[in-house]
């Protein structure tokens, strides 16, 4: 631990300049999100709404400054601020770091603010760690899931058999029959759950296994000897060959849907990642949602105007206008039952596919995980190292910075 925090104090200069830290005024509220560039506007009008809110209740008018990371960029910064006593008030956040901020003591337990019994239970569940709730949930998913072009195919494959023979029988009808972004290990954990597999048992790494290995050959095969999917594709390109209709099936998250809506219209589709069936068995996406973290250096005074900022934002009407607006299925239960909600086939899919996934990791060896796997499974799938080699390179590795982690 003491590693970690002179990492994290050497990244402070080049934070030191930064004006967005937390103010003691209470009405001056300081917000750091990494939310993509659709969502924004959203959350410009909800937050503004709010202040107009509570303007009329109190009287008085708070101020709430926003400012965007990319979601690596806003761990870096939040935990160099904390460090040096300048954070911001509240983050918007997945719940995977908030286990390294919660043991760092960056944010708050909110258990004695917040009634969390008027929010779905494995929203909950997915920010808990050691008995505690770290984080509110704006949000229930921030999944990965199957998105297909109708123009294509009207109907997804339920298997992967059915998707190699869709791709083999309309060859030459597209660039790529499938693509995802292969450089990330969020999109592995899908396919190593369909294996048998997952990165920690408890809080235990568990890279080195034979699913682990079989993940990754099934990656090759995918790239090299079916040649359904691009040898080299990040999120961009993905993105890019989905809305160029260069490809008739992506798998992305929930985040996309409502631009991926807009863009295709009546030809898109959503349906579960397709059953492995090698296995048998569902790919499982890592289900969290998106959260508000509170830092811990927030005063009693401050911390009263952001307990209302937060049930306002996750309200009902707020929530059923987040699904309209973003299609992000809600993480309180009176909105999950709204007839808006349930009446519509896309979160019908995408309600599905939560119910195949697993609660993402919120221990702190999570961490340790991302930062490793990420190396070897690049390695491993561009034929620079052999699976095998890979897999008990990841271990080794992630077992070493959880040890330099503990120090």
């Amino acid at each position: 631990m003491r590693r970690l925090l002179a990492i994290l104090i050497l990244s402070f200069l080049s934070y030191s300049c930064s004006p967005s830290s937390s103010s003691k005024n209470p009405y001056e509220i300081v917000l750091w999100e990494m939310e993509d560039a659709q969502v924004a506007p959203y959350i410009d009008e909800t937050l503004t709404n709010f202040c107009d809110y509570y303007l009329k209740k109190y009287s008085i008018k708070p101020s709430i400054s926003r400012t965007h990371y990319q979601g690596e960029d806003l761990r870096q910064q939040f935990q160099a601020a904390s460090l040096a006593g300048v954070p911001p008030d509240i983050l918007i956040s997945p719940s995977d770091t908030a286990g390294l901020y919660a043991i760092s003591g960056f944010i708050k337990n909110l258990e004695k603010e917040i009634d969390f019994s008027i929010y779905n239970k494995p929203v909950i569940e997915a920010v808990a760690l050691e008995d505690k709730i770290w984080g509110v949930p704006i949000s229930n998913g921030n999944h990965l899931m199957l998105f297909y072009n109708k123009k294509f195919a009207p109907n997804a494959p339920q298997n992967t058999q059915e998707l190699f023979d869709f791709c083999a029988k309309n060859k030459g009808k597209f660039d790529y029959c499938l693509a995802f972004d292969m450089g990330e290990p969020f999109w592995l954990m899908p396919w190593l759950g369909a294996y048998g597999g997952w990165p920690l048992k408890d809080r235990t790494p568990t890279l080195n296994t034979e699913a682990m290995i079989k993940t990754l050959k099934f990656y090759l095969s995918l790239k090299y000897d079916k040649k359904i999917s691009p040898p080299e594709c990040d999120y961009n390109c993905m993105d890019s060959l989905f809305k160029e209709e260069k490809t008739p099936f992506i798998i992305n998250g929930d985040w996309a849907l409502s631009s991926y809506s807009s863009a295709l219209k009546d030809k898109f589709g959503v349906a579960l990642i397709p059953k492995l069936s090698e296995t048998g068995l569902w790919p499982s996406p890592m289900i969290s949602g998106k959260y508000f973290l509170v830092s811990s250096s927030v005063s009693p005074e401050k911390m009263k105007v952001i307990k209302e900022l937060m049930l306002f934002y996750t309200n009902k009407e707020n929530q059923i206008k987040q699904y309209k607006v973003l299609k992000r299925l809600p993480s309180l239960k009176e909105a999950s039952f709204a007839k808006e909600i349930v009446s519509d086939p896309l979160s019908a899919a995408s309600m599905a596919q939560i119910l195949k996934g697993k609660p993402m990791p919120m221990a702190v060896e999570m961490r340790a995980v991302w930062d490793t796997a990420r190396n070897y499974q690049g390695l491993a799938t561009t034929r620079k190292m052999t699976p095998e080699e890979a897999a008990e390179k990841m271990q080794k590795n992630v077992e070493k910075k959880i040890e330099e982690m503990n120090r």
